[in-house]
């Protein structure tokens, strides 16, 4: 019999800076758990996403999808009157920023083909950026940090910047973009692009480049922490407060 439940996705941005990641968890607030509450408050019955990923703790995200099914609600006739009145329910730091009616079978993460994240540093104090971007104490070699990026996308498996005991089943990747930019005053931006990134991957990427742009290795020696396939030979994830997901692709939307 086929279901009388429709499927929809919503695209959410947040800050992370109060919730202990994306994924529902028990005794921690998330990012997940706040917006189940507010859609099923909503639409009068139980609401389950399903996200297009996890985010670690205090990571932020520009653009995150979630899917879930709904029985028809009169909530969901004018989409911009659905997100006004979910966004009444959510905190200011979560925002409801589409609702898009999908096939039944549509699926937030295995469908997603290339996810984009932004990783923020700065080299100058400043109040507006702190919680989300990294102050830096010295200001690093932007030229040795891009030439061991552009390395990355030589490789497939990254076990290296895998976080140990995961329930992934292989850590497999292609990574598509991978760069430095200066994009202000003292503020410096990596952007990385890939069809999926394991847990704390670009924090641990990001990690090993500054290891490289403060003088420590030369950039050839992503070549060895790749083929070493081990974590502890990549540099040290750095803070989750510069890390944002910035953009996820589906080929139907």
């Amino acid at each position: 019999m086929k279901s009388t439940n429709s499927r929809y996705f919503i695209e959410l941005a947040f800050d992370g800076r109060a919730y202990h990641g994306w994924q529902i968890q028990p005794n921690a607030l998330t990012v997940q758990q706040v917006l189940d509450r507010a859609l099923s408050t909503l639409l009068r019955q139980s609401i389950h996403t399903v996200g297009c990923g996890r985010t670690d703790t205090g990571v932020h995200a520009k653009q995150l999808y979630a899917h879930f099914d709904v029985s028809h609600s009169a909530a969901l006739d004018d989409t911009d009157r659905f997100l006004y009145q979910v966004n009444s329910l959510l905190p200011h730091d979560i925002a409801a920023k589409r609702l898009i009616a999908v096939a039944d079978d549509a699926h937030a993460r295995f469908d997603a083909v290339r996810r984009s994240y932004e990783y923020h540093a700065h080299t100058r104090k400043d109040p507006f950026l702190h919680g989300r971007s990294w102050l830096l104490r010295e200001v690093p070699d932007v030229s040795a940090m891009n030439a061991a990026a552009e390395i990355l996308q030589q490789y497939e498996d990254f076990s290296c910047f895998s976080k140990s005991h995961t329930q992934v089943h292989t850590n497999l990747c292609r990574i598509t973009d991978a760069e430095w930019h200066w994009v202000g005053d003292g503020q410096l931006v990596f952007y990385i692009s890939a069809n999926r990134f394991l847990r704390n991957m670009v924090r641990a990427i990001v990690g090993t480049l500054m290891e490289i742009g403060r003088g420590e290795h030369a950039p050839e020696y992503m070549h060895e922490v790749i083929r070493s396939k081990d974590r502890s030979v990549a540099g040290t994830s750095v803070p989750a407060c510069g890390l944002f997901l910035s953009e996820v692709t589906y080929p139907y939307l």
